[in-house]
């Protein structure tokens, strides 16, 4: 019999649903596990998800578990898609006091019950969530990843291709840092199939020589666009999610900008911030070190200067291990 894969969810607001819903239609998942503390929620998402299992490639087990955390252990990939949509409208770190309190009471359970799959944290603050998360986990680092800028990465990819005229997927761009807004575009690294920015601008100038400040400003604000017709964001983050489960299962060897350990890149170490990051069987397999201009190198530490200082909002947050 083949092998079948087990990925659990934790929190089934609009973004836990989605990761649940593109992992089923995208064919990437065999068993789901999914845990939410809204009985009657749990239960409309399990019907839901169940009805469109004829639209799928192939059957998938769709289990609820509810608050029996310890139900996820079994699982490859646990994926922590908690959260309040109403916190994350007031501030771009709103759920600060939340997502991380929510993490530490599940963590530990899972952990305790034996799980040794990997995992992956969509929950904002993402970075703060995924320090915290490592600094709970047993075992190495790599089986802990955010989503991170992922999503950020393929925002701004959409903005250059409007600006440009070209594909996203010709497009080779990175959002670093923060998932937040001390992101910053890696424009020493955007490429437009493999030919460097630079190149492109000097050779056509009117098509290339846009404002970068302008365009980073609405890349990083994309989300807010998003939040202000439909008071959340769900598709993009959804499908960010589920392409690293993917590159995860299928070992796919991926480079992805996520949300990874720092252990010393650029100076910065213990703390979770984006890098690309090759993403295989074992989580965070490689991170990548672009060779960014001292520039940007100085919006990174101030990238993770904010990520520290939300850390220390929160006198309980246990220390590096």
């Amino acid at each position: 019999m083949a092998t079948r894969n087990r990925v659990g969810i934790v929190g089934m607001g609009h973004v836990g649903a989605h990761v649940a819903n593109s992992l089923m239609l995208q064919g990437i998942v065999d068993e789901l596990v999914l845990s939410e503390p809204k009985e009657a929620k749990l239960a409309a998402e399990v019907q839901d998800l169940g009805d469109a299992l004829s639209f799928c490639p192939h059957d998938v087990d769709i289990r609820a578990v509810g608050c029996a955390y310890e139900e996820l252990a079994a699982c490859d990939i646990v994926v922590n898609a908690t959260g309040d949509v109403a916190l994350a409208r007031e501030s771009r770190d709103g759920e600060l006091q939340f997502t991380p309190a929510q993490a530490r009471d599940f963590v530990p359970r899972v952990e305790d019950a034996g799980f040794e799959g990997i995992w992956l944290t969509i929950s904002n603050p993402c970075d703060v969530v995924a320090t915290l998360i490592q600094r709970l986990a047993h075992g190495p680092a790599q089986r802990v990843l955010g989503t991170g800028t992922a999503l950020d990465s393929a925002r701004v990819r959409h903005t250059l291709a409007r600006q440009v005229g070209l594909a996203q997927q010709s497009i080779q761009a990175y959002m670093l840092g923060e998932h937040g807004f001390s992101q910053f575009v890696a424009w020493s690294g955007v490429s437009f199939g493999g030919i460097p920015l630079e190149v492109l601008k000097a050779e056509q100038p009117e098509r290339f020589g846009f404002d970068r400040a302008a365009l980073e400003e609405t890349a990083v604000h994309a989300g807010y666009v998003t939040i202000a017709g439909k008071f959340c964001t769900e598709y993009a983050v959804a499908n960010a999610a589920a392409q690293i489960v993917r590159a995860i299962l299928a070992d796919e060897r991926r480079i992805v900008a996520c949300s990874t350990l720092l252990t010393g890149q650029f100076g910065e170490e213990g703390i979770y911030a984006s890098l690309p990051c090759v993403v295989g069987a074992h989580g965070v397999e490689e991170v990548m070190r672009p060779d960014l201009p001292p520039a940007e190198v100085e919006r990174f530490h101030a990238s993770c200067a904010h990520i520290r200082e939300n850390i220390a909002q929160l006198d309980w947050f246990p220390p590096a291990r």
